[in-house]
Formats: structure tokens, C-alpha cells, sequence
């Protein structure tokens, strides 16, 4: 059989735009992010959206939508039909934004469809090279001078900030918080000296302990990290209760079908069992989770109840 040149390059050029093809007939996902780019939930969501895609024959496509304590990236999702096209991935965050934002559009559990928790990571007590270099001689520290303290705070309602107003109880000790827009702005002054404190992510804080740029007080969950194995936690410390650990998750709006829930669960629990992921998260000071919906439901609701009382014992208004 003779094949003209023409032909061959027919073929070619089908061949060539059949992936394109099928690309084109993928369903596209909005993943959004509400918070910048770069930081821990733009980049685990990000993380997950190239595994969850492919998986479910789909293109994800990740939208930043930063803004008012990350209640603008989650608004846009609670408007969303229920329909497969828009997701949100958020923090623990998402569950305080009543308590800290006077004007939110929408309820942050009634209004979303909770999906599953991506990961887990411990937050550290961190502290400038000028603060004192163990627990107990920061604490008296503190009360000797409580004027000389202050807390850097990424954002308002984050657990970072409910770990310090729960420090602060436990401790005895007071000390106002300084609010930034992210973390990174945050850790940069605690290195800077410029601020003495902070309750920051592993992850984020991991290096800047490693060099010798701050010092890490406490680990603030119930168990030791790995990555950082000589650090205590403040439970070893005296200080019962204090126990913080940041959490990423996937919400759809609210209505979801049982079954579009169902479909993304299993492949956020396939991906949390990869080996690449479960890598690439430890880099990151983070642990993978492997659950089901009704599970990531009930921890939210558990998550959200002490929340309401931490704030309530801690004072915290709408701002």
C-alpha cells in the first residue's frame, strides 16, 4: 500500500489534534484558593488538583481569590451551583471567619459540602535569637516585662492566633498581637527581631529553626514532630491543653450530589496514599490524611465547637 505524502502528513496533523481533542471535551474545574499564591494552601491544593485532574478525567484549573481573612476565595464558592465545576481549598481558617469578619455572606458549614481533609501540620512556638532560650525563662521573662512582648499573627482567626490566646492563658502572661497579611511577612520580623513571638506553621518555620535564625520553643500539638524530634511539645512542657495542628481541606458548595462527593473523595484518599505526595508534603512540614466525608464532617464540627470556646474565652470580636 503507497501512502502519499499528503496523506502521511494528514495523519500526522489527526493524531496531533486528537489529544487536543479530548483535552478540549475534559470538563474544566475551578480549584479556588483564598488565599496568595505560594503560600501552604495555594501550594498543597495545588498538589492535589494535578493528581485529583487526571484521576477524574477532568482539567482543574487553580484560581487565587485572596482576601478579607480568606472569606472572598469562599464566598465565590458558596455562590457556585452545586454542579462539579468549583471547589474550594482553605485551612482551619474557613470555620472561623464569623468570629472574625462582621460582614460574612454566607455560613461557613451550612453553606459548603465538606469533601475531605488533603493534610495536617503542627504549629511551633518560635522566638527571635533576643528572646530567652528555654520555655520557663521565656514565660517569667514575659511577666517581668510584659511590655517588651508581642505576638506576630498571620491572620485573624487562624490557628496560629488561637494557639497564642491560648498560650497566653495557660502561661499567665499577656502580650498583643501584631497582625500581618501571611505568614511569610510575619516570620521575616519575628527573624528580624523585630517581633518576638510567633505560632507558626512547621513548615514555614522549619528552615529559619534549622539555621539558627529563631529559636522553637514548643511544638504546639500532641506529638513530637519528626522534623524537628528535640523539640518538646507544650503538653512536655506543663502546659495541658494546648493542642494546635493546622488542617487543609476541600469543600464543594453546598448540595453537592452524594455521589460527585463520593467520586472525589476516593481520589484525595488515593492521592494521600502516593508516595510522591506523602514526600512532598513532608517537605513541607505537613502530614497526608486519608479519610471519608462523614468523617471530615464530624471533625469539623468537633474543630468548630472548640473553636467557638476558645474564642469565647479569649475575647475575640469581629473586626
Amino acid at each position: 500500500m503507497i501512502i502519499t505524502r499528503r496523506a502521511a502528513l494528514a495523519g500526522l496533523a489527526a493524531g496531533a489534534l486528537a489529544p487536543r481533542a479530548a483535552l478540549a471535551q475534559r470538563k474544566i474545574v475551578r480549584l479556588v484558593v483564598p488565599a496568595a499564591a505560594g503560600g501552604a494552601i495555594d501550594v498543597i491544593g495545588r498538589l492535589y488538583a494535578q493528581r485529583i485532574a487526571p484521576a477524574l478525567d477532568e482539567s482543574w484549573v487553580v484560581e487565587n481569590k485572596a482576601g478579607a481573612s480568606n472569606t472572598l476565595g469562599a464566598a465565590d464558592v458558596a455562590r457556585s451551583a452545586p454542579d462539579g465545576t468549583t471547589y474550594l481549598t482553605n485551612a482551619d481558617i474557613h470555620i472561623m471567619a464569623k468570629h472574625v469578619m462582621r460582614s460574612v455572606s454566607y455560613d461557613p458549614l451550612s453553606d459548603f459540602t465538606p469533601i475531605s481533609r488533603f493534610a495536617t501540620s503542627p504549629m511551633v512556638l518560635i522566638g527571635s535569637t533576643k528572646t530567652p532560650e528555654t520555655m520557663p525563662g521565656l514565660i517569667a521573662d514575659m511577666k517581668a516585662k510584659p511590655t517588651e512582648y508581642t505576638f506576630a499573627n498571620s491572620a485573624l482567626g487562624s490557628m496560629g492566633h488561637l494557639a497564642t490566646e491560648s498560650f497566653k492563658r495557660r502561661t499567665g502572661t499577656s502580650a498583643e498581637l501584631v497582625n500581618y497579611r501571611g505568614t511569610a511577612p510575619a516570620i521575616t520580623d519575628v527573624v528580624a527581631a523585630q517581633v518576638p513571638l510567633m505560632v507558626a506553621p512547621l513548615g514555614s518555620a522549619l528552615s529559619f529553626i534549622n539555621d539558627g535564625k529563631v529559636r522553637a520553643f514548643a511544638i504546639m500539638g500532641a506529638q513530637r514532630s519528626k522534623l524537628l524530634p528535640n523539640v518538646p511539645t507544650a503538653g512536655e512542657l506543663g502546659l495541658a491543653d494546648i493542642d494546635f495542628t493546622l488542617w487543609y481541606g476541600l469543600w464543594g458548595p453546598k448540595g453537592l450530589p452524594a455521589e460527585t462527593v463520593q467520586r472525589v473523595n476516593a481520589t484525595v484518599q488515593a492521592a494521600s496514599k502516593d508516595r510522591e505526595i506523602v514526600e512532598k508534603l513532608t517537605a513541607l512540614g505537613a502530614e497526608a490524611v486519608t479519610e471519608d466525608a462523614a468523617s471530615f464532617a464530624k471533625f469539623i464540627e468537633a474543630e468548630t465547637l472548640r473553636a467557638n470556646r476558645v474564642v469565647e474565652e479569649a475575647g475575640i470580636k469581629p473586626g
